[in-house]
């Protein structure tokens, strides 16, 4: 329990200061971190495969149902890290955690809607709260918080086909690099022949190290999760995962000094209200199940 809870917050905590890693280099078109992403993160996972000597796996890819699963998650993956990659590089990290922290209602209404999940009345209320707060900050802004909506559909259908994948975390994740590495490829040697290629260009050897550095830091945390996620209880598990957006949100306001209104206040506040009806409804619904189980027994 001690290590699993470790491990899962060492994860939330790394994906919570990823803004860093995005802000140092910001002198990269997001375009080309994302592709530099790809390729620095299959060379890191076929290093930690060759060294596993795990590759029984791969039959599994050859089934058409099961490639064209993973050929979805990989395209949704790669939505999400661009939107995210500008949304960081373009002054946008509190709108960006506002996307995390809507992620699981975002995952309560895909099981409603696709997998015909059955919602209890207060997950109803909670999600009505959230979306209250969403057309709040609408109206203030003038707009949709469109990176904050599409972070959420986009990590949300990736969970969604991941939680009934036929690969584990890291398998998972490096066919999905496999499959966006041909893209990556070509996009880089196009830029390399244009003489567009920032990796090749910037005069920095430390954004350099920072791309190469891409692999393992998107591995490692993935790795750290998976591990973590097996050996605690999902509802830790669910309070967990608020260390990421939270982080991402208090860098946003405390470092990059972004603009936070008391208008703005009241739309993140109605969302946080939605959580923590979300939140202490299912540990409520989880305590009263052991008790249920043994006055029926």
């Amino acid at each position: 329990m001690r290590t699993g809870v470790l491990f899962s917050a060492l994860a939330f905590l790394a994906w919570g200061l990823f803004p860093l890693y995005f802000h140092a280099i910001g002198e990269v078109p997001p375009l080309q971190i994302l592709a530099h992403r790809m390729l620095w993160s299959l060379l890191f996972l076929l290093i930690v495969l060759t060294v596993r000597g795990h590759w029984g796996w791969l039959n599994l890819v050859r089934k058409p149902r099961v490639l064209a699963s993973f050929v979805a998650s990989a395209f949704l993956l790669s939505a999400n890290w661009l939107v995210y990659i500008w949304s960081v590089n373009n002054g946008h990290v509190i709108e960006s955690s506002l996307g995390y922290f809507i992620n699981p209602l975002v995952n309560i209404m895909f099981g409603y809607v696709l997998l015909k999940e059955r919602l209890r009345p207060v997950q109803w209320f909670a999600i009505g709260v959230a979306a209250l707060g969403v057309a709040w900050l609408t109206w203030q802004a003038g707009t949709v918080p469109w990176i904050a909506l599409t972070l959420a559909a986009t990590f949300g259908g990736y969970a969604l086909l991941r939680k009934t994948a036929a690969l584990g975390a890291l398998e998972g994740l490096s066919f999905e690099t496999m499959v966006l590495f041909p893209i990556a490829a070509i996009y880089v040697g196009w830029l390399t022949l244009h003489g567009e290629n920032a990796f090749l260009n910037t005069p920095s050897n430390m954004t350099r190290l920072l791309l190469v550095a891409a692999g393992p830091i998107t591995a490692v945390p993935l790795l750290l999760f998976a591990a973590g996620a097996r050996r605690i209880p999902l509802s830790v598990l669910g309070l967990l995962q608020y260390l990421s957006p939270t982080m991402q949100f208090l860098l946003g306001v405390w470092l990059f000094h972004e603009a936070f209104t008391a208008e703005r206040l009241v739309g993140f506040a109605l969302i946080w209200a939605a959580l923590a009806l979300f939140a202490g409804e299912g540990l409520l619904q989880r305590a009263q199940a052991p008790a249920t189980a043994d006055s029926a027994s």
